[in-house]
């Protein structure tokens, strides 16, 4: 019986403050979450906001990412994951993913091409390095040589996003963990059976899986407009505009990869479209979605909450851990060692 869990991600809304992350964590530390997975997007740096996260909660755990492979080599993240932890004594994960061409390419001036063995030369690199090992790689993407971390972290794990069959196949294959985001249930079924194969046929045990599902109890108008403006940047992108087109809404996903801006496609995102991909609305119809995700084979969900009607996103996060007290274990303001959430060591046979 696989350890189901939950945690949180902090969500950088869009049209909301950018220090809102700090109060979002700060919520979920006070409700006794054990794991905070903290993204990157247009606001922080994330191992400096994930550094003020540690130094201003008691949440013992914190998962830096999916940061894009393309943009960050393994040595700057070992580093920042090696500074994170030392400075603040909390236990730091790393995921890793491939990110958009928008944001490696016209952010970063990188190359948004062979992502998939871009990831496995990177968790292999990296693995070496939080282990304490001496960098010494030449792949056909990546190429570091003599690094080593003075503050190894051989219990810190790595997840890696998975989208398409390819970037599914290298997760399951060297991560830890598999994350997905904005899924519906039906295809985390799919991606179960997939690592799962996956696994077996390299006679490796089957890495953990972790969805981020949007969450919001009792949503207000306010709270579908959030959602709305949110996901139109999502409906463009390569994997999930062809999933979102999967679950119906391929006329939205047109609209979004032919016109200039994401703000003409807000009024027209229909409420059916965020509840497809979240756990969305009375508090039993919450309960009975993030069921149905964990049924479908998710072993971790990070709940990404609301915020537009719901300050910091306390309501949601209070409602869950008052009623799914199982997988919101510790005890509030009580700072613990990491368990490693039943994740795999570093030292299990992974290349």
């Amino acid at each position: 019986m696989r350890r189901r869990s939950l945690g949180v991600v902090l969500p950088y809304w869009l049209d909301r403050p950018d220090l809102e992350a700090l109060g979002i964590a700060r919520q979920a530390g006070e409700c006794g979450f054990e794991r905070l997975w903290l993204g990157e997007m247009a606001t922080f740096d994330v191992f400096a906001l994930a550094t003020a996260v540690a130094n201003r909660t008691s949440i013992p755990r914190l998962t830096v990412g999916p940061l894009a492979v393309g943009v960050r080599s393994p040595v700057a993240i070992a580093m920042g994951a090696a500074s994170v932890a030392t400075l603040t004594g909390t236990h730091v994960d790393v995921a890793l993913g491939a990110s958009s061409p928008h944001i490696v390419s016209d952010w970063h001036d990188r190359s948004w091409s062979g992502n998939p063995q871009r990831t496995r030369e990177s968790v292999a690199v990296l693995r070496e390095l939080l282990g304490g090992g001496r960098a010494a790689f030449s792949g056909r993407h990546i190429r570091t040589r003599g690094f080593r971390l003075r503050r190894p972290q051989p219990d810190s794990t790595i997840s890696v996003a998975a989208f398409g069959p390819r970037m599914t196949r290298v997760a399951a294959e060297t991560a830890d963990e598999v994350v997905l985001n904005l899924v519906a249930p039906e295809h985390i079924a799919q991606v179960r059976a997939s690592i799962d194969a996956f696994a077996e046929a390299r006679g490796l045990p089957a890495p953990r899986l972790a969805v981020w599902v949007t969450c919001s109890v009792e949503p207000h108008p306010a709270t579908y407009h959030q959602l709305a403006s949110q996901l139109a940047v999502y409906l463009r992108p390569p994997g999930y505009g062809e999933m979102f087109t999967e679950l119906g809404f391929g006329s939205l996903v047109r609209r979004a990869r032919s016109t200039a801006g994401r703000h003409a496609l807000v009024p027209d995102i229909p409420p059916e479209l965020p509840a497809a991909v979240g756990a969305i609305g009375s508090g039993p119809e919450v309960l009975r979605r993030i069921e149905s995700y964990f049924n479908a084979g998710a072993d971790h969900i990070g709940l990404v909450p609301t915020t537009a009607d719901d300050s910091e996103g306390a309501r949601t996060l209070a409602f869950i851990r008052e009623h799914l007290p199982d997988l919101v274990p510790g005890p509030i303001g009580a700072k613990r060692p990491a368990d490693g959430d039943g994740i795999r060591s570093l030292g299990d046979g992974h290349p």
